[in-house]
């Protein structure tokens, strides 16, 4: 189906596997051409190109540490030559490191934050100077249940998902006048490798008793990137754990 966001041109950051991987796709899906980016896993990243190209929009496939600004400079220079100016960028690369309390480290700390919080920074910053010249945009970040109770996986990754919503609320307030909408979703335990193999992340805990899926992600992200009217929000796609 094409829709009005037809013909833009979108970044999706860890878009090789999981959340990143349907979110990409469902943008396809509308007509809009697609950075994948992904860090390690060059195959998966390949599949998610040729699957974009059999729905008919263009992809580009760009190999990026999203933590380094100088792998960031070079990515989006890379799909903007090839794709167009970004108008769409959905920063979803992460970590996740479950680990007991007393054995999280600083340097487990910084890693966390470093690739879950300042990505995001670093990505956004890149993007803006074309979307405020154009003031056309949407960014939407994927923050995490974690939070806003805590989740299952550490304070470390609590926190990063916590600055993606103040990061996320600074850039809305900031950019509102200039067309640009920035947004966070913030899903509980969606089926994931990062979810599966954890085994403090039940179905028991989610009150519809089951994971959530990737595509019922991918849906909400494809909304935002759709409406002139939404900024600022976090989206809660979480089967009822998180009620606000």
């Amino acid at each position: 189906m094409r829709t009005e966001l037809a013909g833009r041109v979108a970044l999706v950051t860890g878009a090789s596997r999981g959340i990143g991987r349907a979110i990409a796709l469902a943008l396809a899906e509308q007509g809009v051409a697609v950075g994948v980016n992904f860090h390690r896993h060059e195959a998966e990243a390949k599949e998610v190109c040729a699957q974009i190209e059999r729905f008919g929009a263009r992809a580009v496939l760009v190999q990026a540490d999203v933590s380094r600004a100088d792998n960031v400079a070079r990515m989006v220079e890379q799909v903007q030559r090839v794709l167009g100016e970004i108008s769409i960028l959905v920063n979803n690369a992460g970590v996740s490191r479950p680990q007991p309390l007393e054995q999280i480290t600083e340097t487990d700390w910084d890693e966390i934050l470093t690739v879950n919080l300042k990505s995001m920074f670093l990505v956004t910053q890149a993007v803006l100077p074309g979307m405020r010249q154009r003031r056309w945009g949407r960014i939407i970040n994927l923050s995490s249940v974690a939070a806003q109770l805590g989740g299952v996986i550490g304070p470390h990754y609590a926190a990063s998902k916590a600055g993606c919503l103040g990061l996320t609320h600074s850039y809305a307030a900031l950019l509102a006048k200039e067309g640009i909408m920035v947004n966070a979703i913030a899903p509980a335990l969606v089926e994931t490798e990062m979810i599966t193999s954890n085994p403090k992340a039940r179905p028991d805990i989610i009150p519809l008793g089951r994971f959530g899926k990737v595509e019922e992600v991918a849906e909400v992200a494809v909304m935002l990137a759709s409406n002139g009217y939404l900024t600022g929000q976090t989206i809660n796609v979480n089967g009822g754990w998180y009620m606000s």
